[in-house]
């Protein structure tokens, strides 16, 4: 049987940057459509509005990617859609976790939504950094990066868009291991400075997996961020002329963040999709 006899496969966006400017919706949104447009699938998607909507998809979806956004993971626990999205990430396991379900929930989470995925599965200590990452740098896998399949095509390291104020760091490798969760990659070392290395990525379980970074960024919409004069003055003045033009030359190596961005997300939905289940018709 080919995807020509199975059903369309829907795709819900969960934007969390609360209305504010970013590229990371547009870049989740052109991956899509190029999957769409390559995997001779039929796909719908949609988007919903999580912080100023407070709009949540059903379990009528197939594949769930939760963005990143602003703000602090640890201060918005009580707010409506924080409660709400922990809920919705509830109904996401009870439903996998049916043995009556035979169509199983895929999720990716980028960024601040792994923050919230880290701190609902209390994977380990979510906090505050002491000073923001911002940049492109490298991301070094462990063994349970090595095996995974939406790591399929990775270099080590790799390459990847970091911007954050919080990390996630002190894993809870017993629970972890309970979960049967693997720890996928972390954050370059830093021997010249007192800190943990923050987490990068976990597969959480067989059908949920989740990066600090944005493997959805792109070389021109990260370009055109760096270039927008407020940013390149905030990176000039955080961190030196020489930082910024370092990582506009990162953004120009297709080997760097063209390769994550090229590899990370479309791995992730070309696993989903095949583990679909195909429906006659």
């Amino acid at each position: 049987m080919n995807w020509s006899d199975k059903r369309q496969v829907k795709v819900a966006i969960l934007d969390l940057y609360e209305g504010v400017p970013n590229q990371g919706m547009r870049c989740i949104r052109e991956i899509i459509k190029e999957w769409s447009e390559t995997s001779n699938l039929e796909i719908h998607s949609r988007e919903f509005d999580i912080r100023l909507k407070n709009e949540l998809p059903d379990t009528s979806w197939d594949i769930y990617i939760s963005s990143g956004g602003p703000g602090d993971p640890l201060l918005t626990r009580f707010d409506d859609w924080d409660i709400n999205w922990c809920n919705w990430l509830d109904e996401m396991e009870r439903w996998n976790n049916n043995p009556d379900t035979t169509q199983k929930k895929f999720v990716f989470f980028i960024c601040h939504s792994f923050q919230l995925a880290c701190r609902y599965f209390n994977a380990g200590l979510v906090c505050k950094r002491k000073s923001e990452a911002f940049g492109v740098f490298p991301v070094h896998m462990l063994e349970g990066g090595e095996t995974e399949p939406v790591f399929e095509g990775l270099k080590d390291p790799f390459y990847a868009v970091d911007s954050r104020k919080h990390q996630v760091i002190q894993p809870n490798h017993d629970l972890l291991n309970e979960m049967g969760a693997k720890i996928l990659c972390i954050e370059k070392s830093r021997p010249h400075v007192p800190y943990e290395r923050a987490l990068m990525g976990i597969r959480f379980n067989e059908y949920m997996i989740g990066t600090q970074f944005h493997p959805e960024a792109d070389a021109p919409g990260m370009s055109m961020y760096l270039q927008t004069e407020e940013k390149r003055k905030t990176v000039i003045e955080s961190h030196g002329i020489e930082k910024l033009n370092s990582m506009l030359e990162h953004l120009n190596d297709p080997d760097k963040i063209m390769w994550t961005h090229a590899h990370i997300l479309p791995n992730f939905l070309n696993q989903a999709a095949e583990q679909l289940q195909p429906v006659l018709v």
